[in-house]
């Protein structure tokens, strides 16, 4: 099988790809292959494509994907894989329509990776993980040992490199001299996932938000409305943002859509800074930037959560 890395050395299209997993690497994968000419099969244990998402972005990236010729199977529970004699591998799925077999001349496992803490030894220097093996720290990064810190993946964080390397800065805080200290508490994670169009995230869920018992008016337009990206042939997908009525703080953005992760990031400097959606609401941007859109999606704001 293949995995993300490895997937990188083929010198050739697969001519039929199955990917285990409807994560970000499975997705960003799957519209690559694609649109080298491969035939294409996510096949994904849980409901939606990406599981942490809210149901309308997974649809619409759903979407996006299938009108590039994606197959998405979901609720589809991968019962076996054989490998077979000409080349390739057999996968005995459980779908909802029942028992199925897909014969792919290659496989990428997407379903996500474990912490490789099991060859650090880390029991004779008395530092703890938990039962899935990520090492156990503090909100400055310190382990239950004096003098040892850890950092990234292997602490359970998201997995992206600026993630990582905020975690590194925590550490410098702590064991450089003449610095502030920096906590991992409260911060903000976002991210990106490189489909085309990218979906930008920072913030809350509409599920989250429902979780944690928020009030929450919600902001969306579709990429149809926004000016650039009709003027860039670029109008699949939408921007939603989450706001709190009492307040009118912006508390979650999901970008879907061209340059999503920069318009994330444009509303995630406003959540920074505590601005007010209003004051983006009343501003004054360029035309024909996408920032300028921005005005027209906070004159969207409804009571819809």
């Amino acid at each position: 099988h293949l995995t993300s890395t490895s997937i990188l050395e083929l010198d050739e299209v697969p001519r039929h790809l199955a990917i285990l997993g409807g994560g970000p690497v499975g997705l960003e994968f799957a519209q690559m292959f694609a649109r080298f000419g491969a035939a294409v099969t996510i096949v994904e244990l849980g409901s939606h494509l990406l599981d942490r998402e809210d149901p309308d972005v997974s649809e619409e990236l759903r979407s996006i994907l299938e009108d590039e010729g994606v197959t998405v199977w979901t609720d589809a529970e991968t019962r076996r894989v054989e490998d077979l004699q000409s080349g390739g591998a057999r996968l005995v799925v459980d779908t909802p329509d029942g028992r199925a077999e897909l014969v792919a001349s290659h496989l990428l496992v997407a379903a996500g990776r474990i912490p490789n803490s099991d060859l650090l030894d880390l029991d004779k220097a008395g530092v703890d993980t938990d039962d899935q093996g990520y090492i156990l720290v503090d909100d400055r990064c310190r382990t239950v040992v004096p003098g040892i810190w850890a950092l990234g993946d292997v602490t359970g964080s998201p997995p992206f490199t600026h993630i990582a390397y905020d975690d590194y800065r925590v550490v410098a805080a702590d064991v450089l001299p003449g610095r502030e200290p920096r906590s991992r508490s409260g911060r903000q994670l976002p991210y990106c996932i490189y489909t085309d169009p990218e979906l930008g995230r920072v913030g809350l869920t509409e599920r989250e938000a429902e979780e944690q018992g928020r009030t929450i008016q919600v902001a969306k337009l579709p990429m149809s409305s926004w000016a650039r990206a009709i003027e860039m042939g670029e109008t699949r997908g939408f921007v939603k943002c989450l706001v709190d009525p009492e307040d009118e703080d912006i508390v979650g953005v999901a970008a879907l859509g061209v340059h999503g992760g920069e318009i994330m990031s444009v509303l995630q400097t406003a959540m920074m800074g505590g601005l007010p959606y209003t004051a983006i609401r009343d501003g004054i941007y360029a035309h024909p930037t996408l920032a300028e859109s921005l005005q027209n999606l906070f004159a969207t704001v409804s009571d819809d959560a």
